[in-house]
């Protein structure tokens, strides 16, 4: 049976952890789906501390767009995360630096993807980060950065089963429906 988790909060509130002892308790073999860029040396070694921390029952698929390409039907898959995801199309349609990136239309293409890859009969948990809640920038791509994000969380929470915000590694569950 479908079901869709979305786990959100800020940096280093215990999302991605949680996630993985959720997706561990709903199954001996869950997916790991990752969405990551390596873009430089101290995100390989965020990476690889997060790949260490997963043992042998894992499925490890890296995958930065194309959800919907992989089969995870009846399978529990955490994707981690939707901020990365959302960065990958973001950036690829970035021409240059003063040509900002529509994000209308970026989440348009986020929207159908994620609606095609979460018409399979899966359990989907989606981690994700809360990156609006620290005032306004003055830098105007992050502003349409978290413009963007902020629009994907409120379309994957009002899709997802159970929306469950971390704060200080405390799982605070925002959002629960019931079981059919």
């Amino acid at each position: 049976m479908k079901r869709i988790y979305l786990i959100t909060g800020g940096e280093r509130s215990g999302k991605s952890l949680y996630a993985e002892k959720l997706a561990l308790s709903l199954s001996p073999h869950p997916i790991y789906m990752a969405t990551a860029h390596i873009w430089d040396d101290e995100f390989r070694l965020r990476v690889l501390h997060h790949q260490e921390r997963r043992g042998p029952e894992w499925t490890n698929i890296e995958e930065e767009q194309k959800l919907s390409q992989h089969d995870v039907a009846r399978r529990v898959v955490l994707i981690d995360c939707l901020t990365l995801w959302a960065t990958n199309y973001f950036t690829a349609a970035s021409v240059n630096a003063e040509d900002l990136p529509d994000a209308n239309s970026i989440l348009e293409e986020l929207r159908a993807e994620f609606l095609q890859f979460t018409k399979q009969d899966a359990t989907f948990i989606f981690v994700t980060n809360e990156i609006g809640m620290g005032g306004v920038s003055p830098n105007a791509v992050q502003r349409r950065f978290t413009d963007l994000l902020g629009w994907l969380n409120q379309f994957v929470a009002s899709q997802a089963d159970e929306v469950i915000l971390m704060v200080s590694g405390i799982p605070v569950k925002i959002k629960t429906s019931p079981v059919l």
